[in-house]
């Protein structure tokens, strides 16, 4: 099983408002829990970075000045994530998912259909009701530290969150082929779009 491991800053936290700012991603291919293949670029919104932004995640107005325009990021990463992966984020289908399908709206991106899973569900079905699935709590009962390392980083955060699955996933089941939550559907962009 192919997945695609990611993460998402954005100015906000309502898709239909706010816009991505920053991509991370790397690939698992057939087990293989490294970061041989990895995706990262920074997003030039249309509107200024708020400043409690810039204090959560690190990324100034600055940084993102030059950076690539929304839909030539969104078609870099979907030519990253390919044709037969699954995508993966904490929170992935109530945020990270639909802030690229409002994006793809918004700038008129034909999409497709890509299976996605939220990490958040490895959490619950181990750990239950029992003290919360934010990223945070789950590093700390997976033993993966986020000690020293600048968090809400998307490359950061695609790193820490590789290691948190690893781990969920190898003690829900043994075989990387056969995922042990529910898949869920989510779009990015069409593969054939003529930029």
């Amino acid at each position: 099983m192919n997945l695609i491991i990611f993460d998402l800053e954005t100015t906000g936290l309502l898709p239909s408002q706010h816009e991505i700012i920053q991509i991370a991603a790397m690939k698992v291919k057939n087990g293989k829990w490294d970061e041989g293949e990895y995706f990262d670029s920074y997003v030039r919104p249309e509107n200024r970075i708020p400043s409690f932004i810039t204090k959560l995640t690190g990324i100034s107005q600055e940084q993102v000045a030059d950076a690539p325009h929304p839909v030539d990021v969104l078609m870099e990463f979907s030519r990253f994530v390919g044709h037969d992966a699954t995508l993966i984020a904490h929170n992935g289908i109530r945020f990270d998912m639909r802030f690229i399908a409002e994006n793809c709206k918004r700038h008129a991106i034909p999409v497709r259909e890509t299976s996605a899973l939220d990490s958040r569900d490895f959490s619950r079905k181990i750990w239950g009701g029992k003290g919360g699935h934010g990223l945070d709590a789950v590093l700390g009962r997976v033993g993966v530290s986020s000690k020293g390392v600048k968090r809400h980083d998307a490359r950061v955060d695609v790193q820490l969150l590789a290691q948190a699955v690893q781990y969920m996933w190898e003690r829900l089941t043994p075989s990387v082929t056969n995922c042990p939550v529910d898949l869920s559907v989510g779009v990015i962009p069409a593969l054939d779009r003529v930029c």
